[in-house]
């Protein structure tokens, strides 16, 4: 399997599409453990009496983290062939496993997400300053449109660091860029990974369909991750590829 010219883009751009790559039983597999973390954030909600949780809203926009933590199946995905792949492509010959998390947008109104770093939200939830720059896999389980709020990215943002960003009333989104910034309207099948550098400025729309919008997003580092001053380590590093061989398997 040759990604080369996903390589170059990945590089020159920040961002590229692998069609197909969770096609199948992977895709089966992650839509099946879909609605139980959507359940699990509600009653997160229902516990605090609230309708917002950091950045989830009930009913609207939903993000459930560490997910393979209480669903290990999903690590058959998170370390799979494809996966490593993607990693090799983008990052590679060195990853580790970082993060999961199921991201979901209710029908009629799911709320956008605004322009961001993926470092932007490391560093101004805590993280390292100084951290590299990571693989951010964007998985979406249903066909992702313009109207149910597919992601948008800026090529070449990735060139510019981590750039500030202001914690915004209400949403509680990190923002790294001016609403009205325009990006790269990216639309993708149910099964495709669209791959962004975590220094790639991106942000989705609304959901207007009459569906929700349901994507996995799956991280990986090119090094372990470390929390400042503990030097604990922050989130999860799992290898999944050492010198190029893939070293974990699910």
């Amino acid at each position: 399997m040759s990604f080369e010219a996903q390589s170059r883009q990945f590089a020159e751009q920040g961002y590229a599409v692998f069609p197909g790559a969770l096609a199948g039983e992977a895709l089966a597999l992650l839509r099946r453990e879909c609605d139980a973390f959507v359940a699990r954030e509600d009653a997160r909600m229902d516990a605090a009496g609230v309708d917002t949780l950091g950045i989830s809203h009930r009913g609207r926009r939903y993000f459930a983290n560490e997910c393979q933590r209480v669903a290990p199946e999903l690590r058959q995905v998170l370390f799979s062939p494809a996966m490593a792949e993607i990693c090799r492509a983008t990052l590679g010959d060195d990853a580790y496993f970082f993060f999961d998390q199921y991201v979901v947008k209710g029908p009629e109104g799911g709320l956008p997400f605004s322009w961001h770093q993926d470092s932007g939200y490391v560093v101004g939830n805590g993280g390292p300053p100084d951290h590299a720059p990571y693989l951010t896999c964007w998985c979406p389980l249903d066909d992702a449109t313009e109207e149910n709020g597919t992601v948008r990215l800026i090529p070449g943002s990735h060139r510019s660091g981590i750039l500030p960003h202001d914690r915004q009333a209400g949403s509680n989104d990190l923002v790294g860029a001016p609403a009205e910034a325009e990006g790269q309207l990216v639309e993708a099948k149910a099964g495709d990974v669209v791959a962004f550098s975590s220094l790639t400025l991106h942000a989705t729309g609304a959901n207007r369909s009459d569906r929700p919008r349901r994507v996995y997003l799956a991280q990986y580092t090119p090094e372990a991750m470390l929390d400042p001053g503990t030097k604990h380590l922050r989130r999860n590093a799992i290898p999944i590829l050492r010198h190029g061989e893939r070293v974990t398997t699910g």
